[in-house]
């Protein structure tokens, strides 16, 4: 069974284009097959800032009125994820900017039954997403770079998680690949403590992870992204590694950041 990198990059290495530079550098020489989910960033939070729309957050999740579903939409789909598409042309990847929506290769529904109205955002299950065509583009070598937008049934468009859609893409094909699933931003981990970069927890278990969040010492949008990891495992993931994108080289094989199993 051939091995899978499902790659998320998020957080300040959208936005420095010399760390986006770094990190692409080092993702085009993962081997094949190999697919990357990207965040956008604060772009969309500053071009709603200069058009007078307010962005509104409630625990770190933005809301999304159609307004803010237009910015995201011309911001994640359109500015950022074909910056990263042009980028990667010059190492000779065979890359193909898509969102969600495209081929509907991530049918999603709008959220409902929340304390919270997040607007037009989108919730995914990965047993709905199509894995006969996700396998045909990587058995031609073909890099998906994957922006957080998709659709629903009725057509309308969707802000939807990035993390949840690396989990959700790297559970619908593990029964085709071996998926090691990572998940890059700029810090060298999962932290003991947030404000020293050298504190890396190296593994989390299950009952490690129920700890750290009753301690305090996970919470906020790590715990969303720690949930989908263990999720993913649950459903057949290989292995889940949370680190530095600039040490995207270790990454791979789990020699650096934070590694996260079922024992």
């Amino acid at each position: 069974m051939k091995q899978l990198f499902v790659i998320k990059v998020g957080g300040n290495v959208i936005d420095d284009e010399h760390s986006l530079d770094s990190f692409l550098e080092k993702f085009s020489r993962v081997p094949f097959p190999k697919i990357l989910v990207h965040g956008g960033g604060k772009i969309a939070t500053e071009i709603s800032a200069r058009l007078g729309i307010e962005a509104r957050m409630v625990e770190g999740k933005r809301i999304t009125d159609k307004d803010t579903l237009k910015i995201v939409t011309m911001v994640y789909a359109g500015y950022v994820n074909k910056t990263i598409v042009g980028k990667m042309n010059r190492f000779g990847n065979k890359t193909l900017g898509i969102c969600g929506a495209d081929l509907n290769l991530i049918p999603a529904r709008k959220r409902t039954g929340t304390a919270v109205d997040y607007g037009y955002v989108g919730d995914i299950t990965a047993s709905e997403i199509p894995a006969e065509q996700w396998t045909r583009m990587l058995e031609k070598d073909i890099c998906p770079v994957v922006a957080p937008i998709t659709a629903d049934s009725s057509g309308s468009l969707l802000n939807t998680n990035a993390d949840t859609i690396a989990s959700a893409l790297a559970q619908a094909l593990c029964r085709t690949y071996m998926v090691t699933l990572i998940y890059c931003f700029e810090k060298d981990g999962v932290l003991q403590n947030p404000g020293d970069n050298s504190s890396v927890i190296r593994s989390i278990a299950p009952e490690t992870y129920s700890a750290l969040k009753g301690s305090g010492v996970i919470s906020k949008g790590m715990i969303p992204k720690l949930d989908k990891s263990f999720e993913a495992l649950h459903n057949g993931v290989t292995r889940v590694v949370v680190g530095n994108a600039m040490k995207l080289d270790e990454l791979i094989h789990a020699r650096s950041g934070t590694v996260l199993a079922l024992n």
